[in-house]
């Protein structure tokens, strides 16, 4: 769908530009595609540096495709005045096609939504199958001999063992919430996917915001590693924090944006653990995220070191909101201080003490906006007693490069905690 965009767009171009080479043609030209870029800055101007809308730097990338879009339809606006008729309906189609082509080039840029499903935020993967959870409470099997025993000891990859894993989505009753949640998705590895399949330690994952609940790069990068380790990898279930990828609930209950903190540790734990074939030793528990994601996580295994034992904290924000703290403090804390502070993980990290727990904490090298806070987190995690990993993504900034390398760092660090692989030499 981008490339063919991307080659419309191209040759929507050419033909808008070709006119005879008169003067007064190619002021014309040059008017039109001046102003477009000049709409690109005063966009840019408005919605980062005035009203910081998005609360980060949105990268080269974004301003580039935005300037591109933005001239290109300077280009088509000149083309609707004392032309033919064909060069008149071609020009006003090519508008939307330039804007369409900038958004997608954009979302390209940062590599998280590739689906346009995905972009517009429709939930296109069907319904998963599941096998009945076989309850056991160990890591290992219940063969003699065998119990207790890690799986990456006991398991034998079985003839029939699928190359990869598989990927649907699945809805979570919200009994005890009320949430209003999208659809969940779900990996099964391909261990999962055998008669007979042992239970597997759980990972449930929480995007970015704006962000949708797809499984898509954990099962990239699962299967990358279940290929190294016959077949073994957690079930991951992506579940949905925002409801509204343009809300922020913070993963908290708030009067504003309704109970997500019960919906995450109540109705997803309840229904993972009554309907996933996982271990039930919550100490196989890990609870991961990337950016917006990436605070719930860590500020939810503070909080509920009952419900996760593990941690995965991909480039995610030092604090609730923190990139727009003020308008946090007021629209949901009421003005509260001592209230935004408290929920803060570095607070909630110091007010506790979880030596058995593990921490993986990720960021992209380039990512000057984000390191800082993970370095931080990562501090604060070790002086709590948790055993914590700190690992930068090379040549990564915020976006998709990132959370792929986040997560084939952090899952390399804890498939030996997880029991899916042997402990490090």
């Amino acid at each position: 769908m981008t490339l063919v965009a991307w080659v419309l767009s191209a040759a929507a171009v050419v033909f808008l530009l070709a006119r005879p080479p008169r003067r007064r043609w190619l002021l014309t030209v040059g008017i039109g595609i001046g102003s477009g870029l000049l709409a690109a800055v005063l966009t840019w101007f408005l919605t980062v540096r005035v009203f910081n809308l998005f609360g980060v730097g949105l990268g080269a990338v974004t301003y580039l495709w935005l300037a591109a879009a933005c001239g290109a339809i300077g280009l088509a606006l000149v083309n609707l005045w004392k032309t033919r008729p064909l060069r008149r309906s071609i020009a006003a189609v090519s508008v939307l096609l330039f804007a369409a082509t900038g958004a997608l080039g954009i979302n390209a840029g940062y590599g998280l939504d590739r689906t346009l499903g995905a972009l517009l935020g429709i939930n296109v993967l069907p319904p998963i199958a599941l096998t009945a959870p076989t309850l056991r409470p160990s890591v290992g099997d219940e063969r003699p001999g065998h119990a207790n025993r890690p799986l990456w000891q006991t398991w034998t990859p079985p003839p029939g063992l699928p190359a990869t894993g598989s990927i649907g989505s699945q809805a979570i009753p919200n009994p005890l919430s009320g949430f209003v949640a999208r659809p969940a998705g779900v990996y099964l590895p391909p261990a999962a996917l055998v008669p007979n399949a042992p239970a597997l330690p759980l990972v449930i994952l929480l995007m970015g915001q704006p962000g949708n609940p797809d499984p898509e790069q954990a099962a990239e990068s699962l299967d990358r590693a279940a290929a190294r380790h016959g077949g073994l990898a957690p079930i991951v279930l992506v579940a949905d924090q925002l409801g509204n990828p343009a809300a922020d609930p913070l993963c908290l209950d708030t009067a504003r944006f309704g109970k997500v903190e019960t919906y995450l540790t109540r109705d997803v734990v309840s229904w993972a653990s009554a309907n996933l074939n996982v271990i039930q030793d919550h100490r196989y528990w890990t609870i991961a995220g990337y950016s917006n994601g990436g605070q719930c996580a860590i500020s939810l295994a503070a909080k509920h070191p009952d419900i996760w034992s593990n941690v995965l904290d991909i480039s995610g924000e030092v604090s609730p909101g923190s990139e727009v703290p003020t308008r946090t403090l007021n629209d949901v804390f009421g003005g509260d201080q001592a209230a935004y502070d408290a929920q803060k993980p570095v607070n909630l990290l110091a007010a506790h003490r979880l030596p058995g727990d593990f921490a993986v904490f990720t960021v992209g090298a380039l990512d000057t906006q984000f390191s800082g806070g993970q370095r931080i987190l990562a501090a604060a995690a070790q002086d709590a007693g948790i055993t914590t990993v700190y690992r930068e993504v090379p040549g990564a900034d915020h976006g998709g490069s990132a959370l792929t390398g986040g997560l084939d760092l952090g899952f390399d660090a804890l498939f030996p905690r997880l029991g899916l692989a042997p402990p490090p030499s």
